[in-house]
């Protein structure tokens, strides 16, 4: 939202500073984004005045001047037409940027004549179009700054130009008066009474307008309209172009320059219609049929879709309701008598069409987010006011269909909720004043809030105006009043923590952490197992995030891609987030995904390198575990995701719950990804770790035994199809007490071990540790463990004890 200081002060009566008002605005959510001053690239240059101009001896066309300057007497060649003996001008000297012509100046040659400078005209320093000669003012003194004779003499030049960020939630605000009322609130000054002209009507209006039934529920509540005629249509004034020209319009005609005036101004767009091409004498508010054209004020042709409201005469569409009108009904230098409409939309119905149509005007950035319904009428007669004043002419009677909806609603007051919400003390009689001056109405503890607030909903939003308006910069911080006695409850939840500790775990082990979109595109939700109509989104940003992801693993994959393109072979990254396996409100899960592609180590002398493998995310994972309290004992077994390697993969869990998964990521979807593999990942479901059984806020006590522990090893011969893991598990199984850990140490395959085993055989090596706690063990012991050992180990594998 642009606007100029002077429009400011048309509304708002204050002797506050250009940097009161920009704190202020800020401050009140208005935030300030950038304040342009449109003479200071003018600050170099000073007036001067031409002594004498004399013909060039080589050019019939240019002058050779005495110019009397701050410097003392300068030659000057000039070009322009009007360069005469006597006339005071504006001096650009060497060494001067000229903005109009982009160029810093010096002394040079003119055919044979040397030239210490320039004299501008209005182009050369982009004050206007305006180049027919240079500029000549009437007044001012040799050596005078050029700004100061501006701020003096033409002073709607100098008008800062000032752009603040316009929340959603503040449609009022779209409008200068609206950001003059919230100044006024603060206390900067006071704002200026708006009176609405009664118009009195000399005719009926030979247009009149028709609602739809199926719209005035919703779609258009309220239309209205009159015809001016006799009007003169040409240039506006210059302060009417003044103001539209320093917030970015160009001015095309009056009657389109005050629609455009009052959309800024006063946050009501409106539209003229050119009654002469009005056909049919009705103007209709309907739903599109469908399959309708229309060429729009852009210059563009647009389809309609069914259901868009159009505003159309007997001929069809000429305009597009609360966006943009049409080309063959818009005003033109021959236009003496018009239509002014003025209308309240829905501003669902008018998001939807605007984005269906991908059409962006200053009419629907307003009307979607919400214009004062109650301002339908008396814009429309101010705007008739400013149209005869500026175009002459004869106002009708009104022609209306329907009636401004009611927003009138009501909340209570209660002012020592300011203090419990926000934690400010603002005396009660602050509160009602600032609400008042916000437009409120206040009847005892009752508040009504005013039309063009859409966004009060609620009496906490009392609250919040109450405290922007006395500025939350008076917000003393207080540590929180302990309500009960003791040690107060952790603040996080246990998942809260449980994340942070995976978080830190996974940056501990050099990963680095990544932050990706929760939404994918279908054919990458597809390959991780979404991609449903229920996770799809409705309105997508981009081709590309269409769809929730049902993982993290696709994210990573892609920003692994994007780093290989650019040459980073070596990754490790993680991202801890939520994955959704629903559409619908809790349908989501806690992820912390890792991903490792290219070598174990970066290359140097000293330092082995080699392709990162399964084992190095299974170490990973089995420390983010460890991490998150999960048992020690856990279960591996091969019903892992199909986007794994399914014979390098595997899941971690106890019985049906499984914890975690990792492997190597299959082949296939890295090539859908454009990774160049291998590459390992794996996924903890951190809220499917369980909880330790015994919570205590210490370490559980250091159980070791200071008995001497015993090594045997066992060699099985086993069908090469069995896993190692199934002769691992039995013989931990043996004795759960005794048997401390299985640990795998060797495995002979191939033809020289089939050669001496049989064919389809194999051998597993196993080493198993026995930690006594109470006495120390006897042979005895020994041997009917190592038997109980056998028996279980050759009974799961079907094979048997290599000899």
């Amino acid at each position: 939202m642009k606007f100029t200081l002077s429009w400011l002060k048309d509304h708002l009566e204050t002797t506050a500073s250009l940097e009161d008002i920009l704190y202020a605005l800020t401050d009140l959510g208005l935030e300030v984004e950038e304040v342009v001053n449109p003479v200071a690239k003018l600050a170099p240059f000073t007036l001067a005045k031409v002594l004498e101009a004399t013909q060039h001896p080589d050019a019939d066309r240019l002058r050779v001047c005495k110019v009397l300057t701050n410097e003392g007497e300068k030659q000057i060649v000039c070009g322009a037409p009007n360069a005469r003996a006597g006339i005071t001008v504006v001096l650009c000297k060497p060494g001067d940027y000229v903005p109009g012509i982009d160029v810093t100046l010096g002394v040079g040659k003119i055919r044979g004549v040397e030239s210490h400078g320039m004299m501008a005209s209005e182009r050369e320093l982009e004050l206007s179009d305006e180049h027919n000669g240079i500029i000549e003012l009437p007044t001012g003194e040799v050596g005078q700054k050029f700004t100061d004779w501006l701020a003096e003499n033409r002073p709607a030049v100098c008008d800062p130009v000032i752009e603040v960020k316009i929340t959603p939630n503040r449609p009022d605000a779209l409008g200068v008066r609206g950001i003059a009322r919230d100044l006024a609130a603060r206390g900067l000054g006071k704002l200026k009474p708006l009176e609405v002209p009664a118009i009195a009507g000399g005719f009926a209006s030979p247009v009149t307008v028709a609602i739809d039934e199926s719209l005035k529920a919703k779609g258009c509540p309220h239309f209205a309209g009159r015809t001016i005629r006799g009007v003169t249509n040409g240039p506006s004034p210059d302060w009417l172009q003044a103001r539209l020209k320093a917030i970015g319009l160009r001015p095309i005609s009056v009657l389109v320059d005050i629609t455009n005036y009052f959309t800024f101004g006063l946050n009501r767009p409106l539209h003229v219609f050119d009654v002469a091409k009005v056909q049919g004498g009705v103007l209709r508010i309907h739903p599109a049929q469908g399959g309708e054209e229309f060429l729009a004020l852009d210059g563009k042709t647009y389809a309609l879709r069914a259901g868009m409201m159009a505003i159309s005469d007997a001929d069809g569409v000429e305009s597009l309701a609360g966006i943009m009108g049409g080309e063959h009904s818009g005003c033109t230098d021959k236009t003496t008598e018009v239509f002014l409409e003025s209308a309240f939309w829905d501003p669902i119905t008018i998001a939807t069409t605007g984005r269906a149509l991908k059409i962006n005007s200053d009419a629907r950035y307003r009307f979607e987010r919400g214009v004062d319904p109650a301002f339908t009428l008396p814009g429309l007669d101010l705007a008739t006011r400013m149209i005869l004043d500026l175009c002459g002419g004869e106002a009708s009677d009104l022609a209306v269909d329907g009636a401004a909806p009611d927003t009138t609603r009501v909340y209570k007051l209660n002012p020592a909720r300011v203090s419990s919400l926000v934690g400010m003390e603002i005396p009660e009689a602050e509160q009602r004043q600032t609400l008042t001056a916000l437009g409120f109405k206040l009847n005892g503890n009752q508040a009504v809030p005013p039309s063009w607030r859409p966004d009060v909903l609620g009496d906490a939003d009392l609250v919040e105006e109450v405290a922007r308006v006395a500025s939350l910069t008076k917000l003393v911080g207080k540590p929180l009043r302990r309500m009960v006695p003791g040690v107060p409850r952790p603040i996080l939840t246990p998942l809260q923590i449980r994340e942070r500790a995976a978080r830190r775990t996974i940056a501990a082990l050099g990963y680095n952490e990544c932050v990706t979109y929760s939404f994918i595109d279908e054919a990458a939700a597809a390959l991780f197992g979404g991609g449903s109509d229920a996770v799809r989104v409705e309105n997508p940003i981009s081709s590309e995030m269409t769809h929730l992801r049902p993982d993290l693993l696709p994210g990573l994959l892609r920003a692994a891609a994007r780093n290989q393109a650019r040459g980073f072979m070596d990754l490790a990254l993680a991202e801890i987030g939520p994955a959704f396996h629903g559409g619908e409100p809790g349908e989501q899960h806690l992820q912390a995904t890792g991903l490792l592609v290219g070598a174990s180590a970066a290359r140097d002398p000293h330092g082995s390198r080699r392709p990162v493998d399964v084992f190095d995310v299974k170490a990973d994972v089995e420390a983010v575990l460890a991490a998150l309290g999960a048992p020690a004992k856990v279960q591996i077994s091969r019903k892992v995701a199909g986007w794994f390697h399914p014979g390098r993969s595997g899941a971690i869990g106890l019985g049906p719950n499984v914890m975690a998964s990792f492997g190597e990521v299959h082949p296939k979807v890295l090539a859908e990804m454009g990774v160049k593999g291998p590459a390992m990942a794996f996924t903890v479901l951190v809220a499917a770790v369980p909880q330790p059984k015994v919570k205590t806020p210490t370490r559980p006590a250091l159980a070791i035994s200071d008995l001497q522990a015993v090594d045997r090893d066992f060699a099985f011969v086993v069908d090469k199809g069995v896993e190692v893991l199934t002769a691992v598990n039995a013989a931990q199984g043996t004795d759960k007490a005794l048997i401390e850990s299985v640990r795998v140490f060797d495995q002979f395959t191939g033809d020289k071990a089939e050669a001496q085993m049989g064919a389809g055989k194999k051998s597993i090596a196993l080493t198993v540790r026995l930690q006594p706690t109470d006495k120390t063990l006897t042979e005895a012991d020994i041997e009917a463990v190592s038997k109980k050992v056998i028996e279980k180990v050759t009974k799961a594998t079907g094979g048997t004890l290599r000899g």
